[in-house]
């Protein structure tokens, strides 16, 4: 009986251990991607991602832990009858590539520098960012000029975000900082309950938790 328990002992160590040393060697989740702050050049190497299909057919790629809250943050929501989807996550520095090509192509340089954030310079790139969208009534909403419509769903949605590692990314009021608009659907994950639940109720961007302030001006040119 007692090697049987030293048996189950040992394999339960030797497990909390692995998880613990695929842990340590995993990606910064508190890495900061934003208009001064490129990717780490080794990100996409070390990234760990699963690929979903989400309600209208699309593929969505998120990184693996990310993915892990976001659906207990789903039923969470569910629960409160708020009903939510991904409608885009991870973006490969690639990618991105092929979409500032095409914006220059067609649109030129102005416009692109607007609207399209720099290949290498997105935070899309590290898989925590998560565009949401919503559905209400049975129809899936997901142009972002019918999901504003919807502030009560979305103050629902902020509210919970901390509980599972969360936070709101692009505040309102926090252009110069953040570099963009108010998006009430773009949410980061920071690895841990604990630093988001600090976030959101210091009411500051995640730019001013980590003490990374723009150096220069980031904020999004006005027409």
């Amino acid at each position: 009986m007692k090697r049987i328990v030293c048996i189950i002992l040992t394999v339960v160590t030797l497990a909390a251990l692995a998880a613990c040393g695929a842990r340590n060697k995993s990606i910064d989740y508190l890495v900061l991607v934003n208009k001064e702050n490129k990717l780490p050049d080794d990100w996409e190497e070390k990234l760990e991602t699963v690929t979903v299909k989400n309600s209208l057919g699309d593929d969505v790629e998120v990184e693996k832990e990310a993915y892990g809250a976001y659906l207990k943050l789903k039923d969470a929501l569910a629960a409160e009858d708020v009903r939510v989807d991904l409608d885009s996550a991870r973006r490969s520095v690639a990618e991105q590539q092929r979409i500032w090509d095409d914006f220059m192509e067609k649109y030129g340089e102005t416009y692109t520098k607007r609207t399209v954030a720099v290949p290498g310079y997105s935070e899309h790139h590290t898989g925590l960012a998560l565009d949401l969208y919503l559905n209400i009534d049975g129809e899936d909403v997901y142009y972002n000029e019918d999901m504003v419509e919807y502030p009560e769903v979305w103050e629902k949605i902020h509210a919970k975000l901390a509980e599972y590692g969360f936070i709101l990314r692009y505040l309102e009021g926090k252009e110069a900082i953040t570099g963009y608009g108010y998006e009430p659907w773009h949410i980061r994950y920071v690895g841990s309950a604990e630093i988001a639940k600090e976030i959101a109720d210091r009411g500051v961007t995640f730019e001013e938790y980590l003490g990374r302030l723009p150096e220069g001006d980031v904020a999004p040119p006005k027409d």
